[in-house]
């Protein structure tokens, strides 16, 4: 935290919105290994304290571009169903080494990363964050 002011990592994605790290599970993996992996690849963090705050967001999309491409060669649907778990995190690092997979980062308080989320499921994600850590004191 800076100034003892608690904040949020933000990722910017190439598609120009920002939102949280993420990614798939992989074999073996327990959700939380997941999310220590995937933070450690998209933006260099390795020191993580998990809270156990579980968010849970489930939504379809469609498949666009090589992804809608390959889905429809292999005579996959184009409608996705998609479900991901968030769990707030804590860490002491600050300057962080983004992936290929991001044209930028930044951290920023509560009320400016709400500002800044692009989708609503992040939103929601972050006000859940925000809530709990008030709730226990953090």
């Amino acid at each position: 935290m800076e100034d003892d002011k608690r904040q949020y990592l933000l990722l910017h994605y190439p598609s120009g919105h920002f939102d949280f790290a993420k990614g798939h599970i992989e074999p073996g993996e327990t959700e939380t290994m997941t999310l220590m992996r995937e933070t450690e690849e998209e933006a260099g963090i390795g020191d993580l304290k998990v809270f156990p705050k579980r968010t849970n967001i489930r939504y379809f999309y469609v498949a666009k571009g090589n992804e809608r491409e390959k889905r429809l060669k292999d005579n996959k649907a184009i409608w996705i169903f998609k479900q991901v778990h968030f769990y707030p995190a804590q860490t002491e690092m600050r300057d962080i080494r983004i992936s290929h997979e991001h044209i930028g980062s930044v951290w920023l308080p509560y009320e400016e990363a709400l500002a800044k989320v692009t989708f609503d499921n992040a939103k929601r994600v972050l006000t859940e964050a925000e809530m709990y850590l008030r709730s226990q004191g953090k």
